[in-house]
C-alpha cells in the first residue's frame, strides 16, 4: 500500500475540486424580517399601532425607529456570528490520516482526492465517501440517514462522508469527495444552534420584578387620575410606555455583543467558542476536571525504562510492544515505542494487528517468535495483570511515568515506563485557576501512584480515588484508572451537587460528557466528534488557554452586571419619579415622546458597556437578581434625591413644557454619569472606561443637550440652565460615590 504521490493528488484536486460542499445561505431579506417576530418586537409593534390609533404619529415614528434599531442590531450580530462560525469551521475542519508519497500524513480533509488511502479509527468523522480495504468499523450514520443503530463496515463496505466511527480501525480508499459524494453534503462540525443559556431566565426575572412594580404604580396613578379627572386617553399609552421602558429591550443584543467580542478575544488566545452560552457558564464554573496527558503534560512521551521477565529480554519486550503498535494511528504512546525501537526485531514476525480498544485499554498482535505463535497484548497493567505485580508497577511509576504492560499469551513479558513531563507553565496555571476559586480535579487512566505523583507535581493535591469510588469525587484531587465513559458519570454526580463544572476531553467516548458539561472543552488533538460536542475548543494544547477563557468570561459577566444593575436603577427611578411627579404636579412631568427618547438615551447608548475595561472577579460569579433588585432600590433612592430636587426647583420658575425638558435632561444626565460610578466597585477614578463607552456617553449628553437648546422634540431651555444642570449632576454623583464604595461591593457579590 503506497498511496498517491503529491503530484498525482494535486492533479486530481484540480480535476475533482476540494473535498467540501458550498454552503447554503438564507435569503438576506427573509433573515431580516424574522427579527420582527419575537416577544419584545411584538410589544413595540403593539405600542406603534396604539399610537397611530390615538393619532400620535411622532411617537409612533420614533418607536418604529427604536424597533428598527433593535432588529438591525440583532441582525448584525447574527451576521457576525455566522462569519465567526465560518472561521470556526476553518479552524475545526476535519483532519484525515492520508498515505502520500509512501508516508502517513495528517492533512485537512478538504485536500482529499479519489483513490487516496486513509486510516480511519474510533472518534473520527469519515472525511469522504470511502471503501473499506482492511479492518472493521462500527459506524453511526444517524446524522445522515436517521438510523438509530450503528452499522458494521468490513472489507469492501462503503462508509459515507459525515458518518461517525464509534469503534474499530481500518484502512480505506477514497471513492468520492465533495459534491461528488453519495450524500452530497458532509455533516456539520460546528452547529450554529447555541446551548441553553441562563440569559432568558435572567431577562424574565428582571421583567417580573420591574413590571410588577410598574403595574402597582400604574394602578395607583390610574386611581389618582380618575379621582382628579385627568385625561384617561393620555394615561393609557403613557402606562404602556412606562411598562415598555421596564423591559430590557437592548439586553439580548448587549449580551450577544459582549460575548461575540469576548469570542474574538479568546480566538486570539487559542480558544474557539462554538456556543456563546459557554462564556456565561465559564464565569460561574466552580470545578474543572482536566486530563493529564496533553493538557498538563507535553504529550511527548519517551521510553524511560524497560523491565523484562523470564524468559524474555528487554529487546524482546520492546519488539513485542513494537508489534502491538502502529504508526498510522498517530498515538503518542505508539510513536514513542516506534521511535525507541526504530524497526522490528528480525526474530519476530507480525501476522496480525488489532487496534487499541478503550474498553480493554490494550492493543494486540499475533506474532511468530522462535518458531511459535504468540498472542501479544500491550496496555494498562491494572487490566492486563489483574492487580498482580503492583509493587513493580508502583516502583516504575513513582516519578509520574506512565506504565505499559506487555504480555505474551497472557503471561507478563515486561513493563515499559514512558515519561511525559509536565508543561513548563502547568503548575503556575493550575495555581492561578485555584486562586480564582475553582477546584481542579485531575483525571487519568494511569495507576494511583502515577496520578498522585503528577497531581502533586502540578500543585493539584494528593488525594486520589479510583474509578470505583466516583461518589467521593468531591473529596478527591485526582481520579486514577479512568475509563473515558466515566467522565459522563462524574458530570452527573457534580451536577446533582449543584456544581457548575468544566470538563476536558479528546476522544469519541468523551463526547457525551463534553456535551453534558456546562463548559465542555475539547483539547487541540481531540477527535472530530469531541470537538463537535464541546462548547470550547483549544486550538493549542495549552492549559493557560483555559485560564484565559475563565478570565474573559468573568470580565463579560462584570460588564453585563453593570448593564443590568444600571437598568434596574434607572427603571425604578423613572417609574417612581413619574408616578409621584404626577401626584405632586397633577400632570405628566414628562411627555410620551420624551419617554421614548429615553430608551435611546439610556438603554441603547449604554450598550457600549459591552466594550468596557473591567477586572475579572477572584471567585466564580453567579446571578442574584433579587439581591440586585434590593441594592438597585437603594441606589434608585439616591438618584431620586437629585431628580426630585430638580423637579421642585424647576417648578418654581418653569412652565410645564419647559419643566418636562428639564426632567428629561435630568434623567439623561444622571443615567450617563451614574454609569461611571457603578461600573467600578471602588471609587470611579480607579479604572479607566473604554473609548467606546466614554465616547458614546459624551455624544449622548451632547446630542440631547443640543436638542434641548434648539427645542427639537421638546421645549427649548437656555444654555445656562443646561450647563448648570450638568455641573450639578457631576458634583452630586462625585459625592455619592463615597457612599457607593461602602455598600456596593458587598451588596453585589455577597
Amino acid at each position: 500500500m503506497k498511496g498517491l504521490s503529491s503530484h498525482e493528488a494535486l492533479a486530481r484536486l484540480k480535476t475533482y475540486g476540494p473535498n467540501s460542499i458550498p454552503e447554503e445561505n438564507n435569503h438576506f431579506l427573509a433573515s431580516f424580517l424574522k427579527k420582527f417576530w419575537a416577544p419584545i418586537p411584538w410589544m413595540l409593534e403593539g405600542i406603534i399601532a396604539l399610537e397611530i390609533i390615538i393619532k400620535k404619529p411622532a411617537e409612533a415614528g420614533i418607536i418604529f425607529i427604536l424597533l428598527l434599531f433593535n432588529v438591525a442590531m440583532s441582525f448584525l450580530q447574527e451576521t457576525r456570528a455566522k462569519k465567526a462560525i465560518q472561521l470556526l469551521r476553518k479552524r475545526l475542519s476535519i483532519s484525515a490520516r492520508v498515505l502520500r508519497d509512501e508516508k502517513w500524513n495528517l492533512l485537512p480533509a478538504q485536500e482529499l482526492v479519489p483513490d487516496d488511502c486513509v486510516r480511519i479509527r474510533a472518534g473520527d468523522i469519515i472525511p469522504a465517501d470511502v471503501k473499506i480495504l482492511d479492518g472493521q468499523l462500527l459506524i453511526d450514520q444517524s446524522v445522515l440517514t436517521g438510523e438509530s443503530l450503528p452499522i458494521e463496515a468490513v472489507d469492501g463496505a462503503i462508509g459515507y462522508a459525515g458518518a461517525v466511527v464509534d469503534h474499530g480501525e481500518a484502512f480505506a480508499q477514497v471513492i468520492a469527495t465533495g459534491i461528488h459524494s453519495y450524500y452530497g453534503k458532509t455533516a456539520e462540525i460546528v452547529r450554529s444552534a447555541r446551548a441553553p443559556s441562563h440569559l432568558e431566565t435572567i431577562i424574565y426575572q428582571i421583567i417580573k420584578y420591574l413590571v410588577s412594580f410598574d403595574v402597582i404604580l400604574v394602578l395607583i396613578v390610574s386611581l389618582y387620575s380618575i379621582y382628579f379627572h385627568l385625561p384617561l386617553l393620555e394615561l393609557i399609552p403613557f402606562s404602556l410606555l412606562l411598562l415598555a421602558a421596564s423591559v430590557p429591550v437592548a439586553l439580548p443584543a448587549t449580551f450577544t455583543l459582549a460575548t461575540a467580542l469576548g469570542s474574538l478575544e479568546l480566538a486570539k488566545s487559542g480558544v474557539m467558542v462554538t456556543h456563546l452560552s459557554a462564556i456565561e457558564n465559564a464565569a460561574a464554573m466552580t470545578i474543572l476536571c482536566i486530563d493529564k496527558t496533553g493538557t498538563i503534560t507535553k504529550n511527548c512521551p519517551e521510553v524511560s525504562a524497560v523491565r523484562s521477565y523470564s524468559p524474555y529480554s528487554e529487546e524482546d519486550v520492546l519488539a513485542f510492544a513494537y508489534a502491538a503498535s502502529e504508526e498510522s494511528t498517530q498515538d503518542p504512546l505508539d510513536l514513542a515505542i516506534l521511535k525507541r525501537v526504530k524497526k522490528n526485531s528480525s526474530s519476530i514476525q507480525r501476522l496480525r494487528f488489532i487496534p487499541f480498544n478503550p474498553h480493554t485499554k490494550s492493543s494486540e498482535a499475533v506474532v511468530r517468535y522462535c518458531e511459535k505463535m504468540l498472542h501479544i497484548r500491550k496496555g494498562a497493567p491494572k487490566i492486563l495483570l489483574n492487580g498482580n505485580f503492583s509493587e513493580e508497577v508502583e516502583m516504575l511509576g513513582k516519578d509520574g511515568s506512565r506504565i505499559l504492560c506487555v504480555t505474551a499469551d497472557d503471561q507478563l513479558a515486561g513493563l515499559i515506563s514512558l515519561r511525559d513531563p509536565l508543561r513548563e507553565d502547568s503548575e503556575k496555571t493550575i495555581r492561578e485557576i485555584k486562586n480564582l476559586g475553582i477546584r481542579v480535579i485531575l483525571l487519568t487512566g494511569d495507576s494511583e501512584i502515577t496520578a498522585r505523583t503528577v497531581a502533586n507535581q502540578a500543585g493539584i493535591g494528593n488525594r486520589v480515588i479510583e474509578r470505583d469510588h466516583l461518589e467521593n469525587i468531591l473529596e478527591a484531587d485526582a481520579v486514577a484508572g479512568m475509563f473515558p465513559e466515566d467522565k459522563f458519570r462524574i458530570i452527573e454526580i457534580l451536577q446533582k451537587q449543584n456544581r457548575i463544572c468544566g470538563m476536558t476531553g479528546d476522544g469519541v467516548n468523551d463526547a457525551p460528557a463534553l456535551k453534558k458539561a456546562e463548559v465542555g472543552i475539547a483539547v487541540a488533538n481531540a477527535a472530530d466528534i469531541a470537538k463537535a460536542s464541546a462548547s470550547l475548543v483549544l486550538t493549542e494544547t495549552n492549559l493557560a488557554n483555559i485560564l484565559e477563557a475563565i478570565k474573559t468570561s468573568r470580565k463579560i459577566y462584570q460588564r453585563m452586571l453593570t448593564y443590568i444593575f444600571n437598568k434596574i436603577i434607572k427603571t425604578l427611578e423613572i417609574s417612581i419619579l413619574l408616578g409621584i411627579g404626577l401626584i405632586l404636579m397633577k400632570n405628566f412631568i414628562i411627555s410620551q415622546l420624551l419617554i421614548v427618547l429615553l430608551l435611546f438615551a439610556n438603554d441603547f447608548v449604554t450598550m457600549s458597556l459591552a466594550t468596557d475595561r473591567v477586572s475579572y472577579s477572584q471567585k466564580p460569579d453567579h446571578w442574584d437578581i433579587k439581591n440586585l433588585m434590593q441594592t438597585g432600590g437603594i441606589f434608585a433612592a439616591l438618584t431620586l434625591g437629585f431628580a426630585f430636587s430638580a423637579l421642585i426647583a424647576g417648578s418654581h420658575f418653569l412652565t410645564l413644557p419647559f419643566l418636562q425638558t428639564l426632567i428629561f435632561l435630568t434623567l439623561v444626565f444622571t443615567g450617563q454619569v451614574f454609569i461611571y460610578s457603578i461600573r467600578e466597585r471602588n471609587h470611579f477614578w480607579h479604572s479607566r472606561p473604554s473609548f467606546w463607552l466614554l465616547g458614546c456617553s459624551i455624544a449622548d449628553i451632547a446630542i440631547f443637550s443640543l436638542f434641548a437648546y434648539l427645542g427639537i422634540f421638546m421645549a427649548p431651555l437656555p444654555g445656562a440652565i443646561i450647563i448648570g444642570l450638568l455641573g450639578s449632576v457631576l458634583i452630586y454623583y462625585f459625592l455619592i460615590d463615597f457612599i457607593k464604595v461602602k455598600i456596593l461591593t458587598k451588596a453585589i457579590n455577597k
